[in-house]
């Protein structure tokens, strides 16, 4: 049996394969144990270095840098999403009023960095708080993307899905509604938890602009001398923070994913008779004898 785009490996390939994996996970812990030793030996083990996280206020200050990340990546990522969303629509439209300014707006905003969307907004405009010159940018970046994404999923169905139904006399409308959404989800989802995931790491951007996120309370504190400069210590921390918000929303879309492929019940349009193989869209009878 072949796949698509490579030949199945053989037994002999796949013990060949197994000794890479092998072999690459040895040399990742190797260096992993040669960093933690290093870091050993510089002493960013003490409990000196770590006397900082017993302070009541600075774990408090914590918490406010955490949920001042947190806010930014749910009111960008709600914007991202409401954007794409529309922007891919337009993109999609068969009218070129819609589509050209779709086409231009996304393509621009996907070209331009973030940090410089950021300092434009910031201290171009001077939108005054960081925090909306934060949430613009990563609206426009991270949007300009999604609706990328979802202009993908949509085109990837095969067209015998739009044109079954169309033949019943469904309008696009209730096409993309009934027909190609719930089946394109399912297919955008890995794609679209990977851009949240880095618009909730692109917050990170908002120290350049003194936005009181969790890096710049991280740099803060790990520059305090009365604390002995515990800047390794604190960035193992913020790190450790990040890693355990990105498998959180993870681990959130996992669970979606497999919820909605335990929900047999899809939305089906009036008129739509519902397919015995997912994916599938069928004419009724009474309407196949009528074309």
């Amino acid at each position: 049996m072949s796949s698509v785009l490579f030949d199945v490996p053989g037994p002999k390939a796949r013990v060949r394969h197994r000794v890479y994996a092998v072999v690459g996970g040895a040399a990742i812990a190797a260096i992993l144990a040669f960093v933690i030793y290093q870091f050993a030996e510089a002493g960013q083990f003490a409990a000196r270095m770590w006397n900082w996280i017993q302070y009541e206020q600075v774990q408090l200050d914590l918490l406010a840098a955490l949920g001042n990340t947190l806010k930014a990546f749910a009111v960008g990522a709600v914007l991202a999403l409401a954007f794409g969303a529309v922007f891919a629509a337009g993109r999609l439209s068969d009218h070129a009023v819609f589509r050209v300014p779709s086409t231009i707006i996304v393509e621009f905003f996907r070209a331009v960095p973030l940090v410089v969307m950021i300092f434009f907004f910031h201290f171009g405009l001077s939108l005054g708080a960081p925090f909306y010159s934060v949430v613009l940018g990563l609206m426009l970046y991270n949007g300009s993307v999604l609706a990328e994404v979802f202009r993908a999923g949509v085109l990837s169905l095969p067209r015998g899905q739009s044109e079954a139904a169309y033949a019943v006399g469904m309008g696009k409308t209730q096409v993309m509604q009934f027909v190609l959404l719930p089946q394109a989800l399912r297919a955008m989802l890995p794609a679209i938890v990977s851009q949240l995931v880095v618009l909730l790491k692109d917050t990170a951007l908002g120290f350049l602009i003194t936005y009181e996120e969790l890096l710049r309370y991280a740099r803060y504190l790990g520059g305090l001398v009365e604390f002995g400069r515990p800047l390794v210590p604190v960035t193992l921390l913020v790190g450790a923070m990040y890693i355990a918000m990105c498998l959180a929303l993870t681990g959130l879309a996992r669970y979606l994913e497999q919820r909605n492929r335990r929900n047999k019940k899809a939305p089906v349009a009036p008129g739509v008779v519902p397919a015995k193989e997912e994916g599938a869209v069928h004419i009724p009878d009474a309407e196949q004898q009528r074309v």
